[in-house]
């Protein structure tokens, strides 16, 4: 089963990075990039269900960690893939990455790489466009967003996507592998929204909570993929809405693959005088 969202529209849509227009004419696309070898490993220590319900809060003992995002969208007959790159500090809950999104028809970029910081209760975006200054940045209420920002920012906050294990139900072990040369163990299962939003932590709690608000039904599936300390190094969900503004199902599925844990990261939120307060161009 997949989570269908029925947006009502206003200022949330507004502020969308990828989710308006983007599926219109758009090329480019696949999964990310990162290859997963079957391989005999053995089974966890832990239960399947206790491996994923505890991958949170060890990502927050390991502290940081490199980080790749990819979102995948379909519609029609279009499909367009929205990738990130950067770092995330588990401890702090803040991150930075570099959005690239979709090439046009003719295989021009549509713009520079977004600037997404990600932090506590928002979500800020540099070289946004739709009449936003090159050096002012972007400021989103994530708990204003009807999906919690699980997809409106073209990429999943890692924290988020390992805090949504937190209400997963009917894992199963599927097998061994091996992930960009590490052994890993391969779950599968559905996580519940609002068991994920009741348990998770912090500012987290909010965001999951108005994410099961805005969705019609709050079961999501997922493949998660843990070490041998049962850190996530690749998770996916899927997700599946409706956009009212194209009148379209959209079908999302948002990867996030983690490496380098414990790699330096310095996020540093912008100034009060940075941020943009005027108004963005509807429907660039």
């Amino acid at each position: 089963m997949v989570v269908r969202q029925q947006y009502a529209g206003g200022g949330a849509l507004a502020l969308a990075v990828v989710l308006a227009g983007l599926l219109a004419g758009c090329a480019g696309g696949g999964a990310l990039g990162t290859p997963v070898d079957a391989v005999p490993v053995p089974l966890a220590p832990d239960a399947p269900a206790d491996a994923v319900h505890r991958a949170a809060a060890r990502l927050v003992r390991a502290g940081t960690a490199r980080t790749r995002t990819a979102m995948d969208m379909a519609t029609g007959g279009t499909r367009v893939t929205i990738r990130g790159e950067g770092v995330y500090d588990f401890a702090r809950r803040l991150g930075e990455l570099r959005v690239v999104l979709p090439q046009d028809p003719t295989g021009a970029s549509r713009q520079q790489p977004i600037v997404e910081l990600l932090a506590p209760g928002a979500l800020y975006m540099k070289n946004r466009g739709a009449g936003v200054p090159a050096d002012k940045w972007v400021r989103v209420d994530t708990k204003s967003v009807a999906d919690g920002n699980l997809v409106t920012g073209g990429a999943t906050d890692p924290l988020a996507a390992a805090e949504l294990l937190r209400g997963a139900r009917g894992v199963r072990y599927v097998g061994g592998a091996r992930l960009d040369g590490v052994p890993v163990r391969h779950y599968r299962g559905t996580t519940d929204l609002v068991r994920a939003a009741a348990v998770a932590s912090g500012e987290t709690r909010r965001v999951l909570a108005a994410a099961a608000r805005g969705f019609s039904t709050s079961e999501v599936p997922f493949d998660a993929y843990l070490d041998e300390q049962g850190l996530v190094r690749k998770l996916r969900h899927r997700f599946s809405f409706v956009n009212e503004r194209h009148a379209r199902a959209v079908a999302v599925a948002s990867t996030v693959v983690l490496s380098g844990f414990g790699a330096p990261v310095d996020v540093r939120l912008p100034d009060a005088a940075d941020i943009y307060a005027g108004k963005i161009a509807e429907g660039a």
